[in-house]
């Protein structure tokens, strides 16, 4: 395998795949990119067999097509120190890559790409058609409420439900739920719901970020894995198997008071004072009346911090508190300026919404006296 290639297409492409691969690998084949030249395209794949991520990038010149795997960050990291210049690849027979830029050479051994997992095999699927900035969006809103928690394995990616034309994304950890939903035509036959693991959910993001508004993602769903394709990208998962909790009915029902907060003087607001809501069982209290809301936290030993904004409030006097990084964590994830905090009394979870179809339901904490 012989080919020339720019040193910014290199790196892009090998960034773009690279963290999928474990730095504790089971296998020393898993810790390689498999790099296929072939008419005028490098192909790159990486896998941990769970997750399995592929680009592809145009090549300068491809004197020999070929295949052979190498070891990713290594590989990597080259490429990043060379000059800004191209780079010639040659592969021999025994995997030994020899790459020359400029007045730099190096040689790196691989492993033949036989022994590289063979690709994903999709049958009965389901395919659907959603726009990139759609997803990108979808994801952005939910994504932070997954939970971190092992034990509860089914929480542990993001719920995606296609029904009744409309694609659903919930994630939650049990102290607080995320859920948005947008438009998509498909036909009924297709509905089905899945669990889509973290990781591939933070890879899908970072893909998401990289492509166009007007991009398409193709998804195809089997039985137990899942395919996002979009542009030169493809990234496969295994679907999380069991059954997500019922998430509805942990909504509440029909809220009693209606807050509508700037989103980002409240979130910068929140910030300050949670300063001193340093223990992970420290919460930031915030005092509703009719003058507005005051946001308060203390520590022991430390100090105290307090702010007040005002806001339009007509119910009755109450003090509600939160996990101050819970309630920032929708604030930073959503753009608009104006959001709703609907409230039934001070021990009824908060649903925080937005005037799209997107809700944020939070558990409050116990206020101390």
């Amino acid at each position: 395998m012989k080919f020339r290639i720019s040193k910014e297409k290199f790196l892009e492409g090998l960034q773009q795949v690279q963290n999928v691969v474990s730095s504790r690998a089971t296998l020393p084949i898993l810790s390689n990119v498999l790099l296929e030249a072939d008419g005028g395209f490098l192909r790159m794949t990486t896998t941990d067999l769970d997750v399995t991520i592929s680009g592809k990038v145009g090549l300068e010149e491809c004197e020999e097509a070929g295949s052979t795997t190498l070891p990713v960050r290594r590989l990597a990291n080259i490429v990043k120190e060379l000059p800004a210049t191209d780079i010639r690849v040659d592969v021999s027979d025994e995997n030994a890559a020899s790459m020359r830029c400029g007045n730099s050479f190096f040689k790196i051994l691989g492993l033949a790409a036989d022994d590289f997992p063979p690709p994903a095999r999709f049958e009965e699927v389901k395919e659907f058609k959603v726009l990139a900035s759609t997803l990108r969006d979808g994801l952005r809103k939910v994504a932070y409420a997954i939970s971190t928690d092992e034990t509860r394995y089914v929480l542990n990616g993001v719920y995606t439900q296609f029904k009744e034309g409309k694609l659903t994304l919930v994630a939650t950890d049990g102290r607080r739920l995320a859920m948005t939903d947008s438009d998509l035509e498909f036909p009924e036959s297709q509905e089905c719901n899945i669990i889509v693991p973290t990781k591939a959910v933070n890879e899908l993001q970072k893909l998401l970020r990289e492509g166009g508004d007007k991009s398409e993602v193709k998804i195809r769903i089997g039985p137990k894995q899942i395919a996002f394709e979009m542009d030169d990208f493809l990234l496969v998962s295994k679907l999380i198997e069991g059954n997500y909790p019922n998430f509805r009915q942990v909504i509440p029902g029909q809220a009693k008071y209606r807050v509508s907060l700037e989103r980002e003087p409240f979130l910068a607001a929140i910030q300050r004072v949670s300063i001193l809501a340093l223990d992970k069982s420290n919460s930031v209290k915030i005092n509703f009346s009719k003058e507005g809301i005051e946001i308060l936290a203390n520590a022991a030993d430390i100090g105290e911090a307090r702010e007040s904004m005002f806001v339009k409030y007509n119910g009755p006097d109450m003090a509600i508190a939160f996990n101050p990084e819970y309630l920032m964590a929708p604030f930073r994830n959503l753009d608009s300026d104006e959001v709703h905090l609907d409230l039934i009394d001070e021990v009824s979870p908060g649903v925080i919404r937005i005037n799209t179809p997107f809700l944020y339901v939070i558990m409050p904490m116990r206020v101390s006296q």
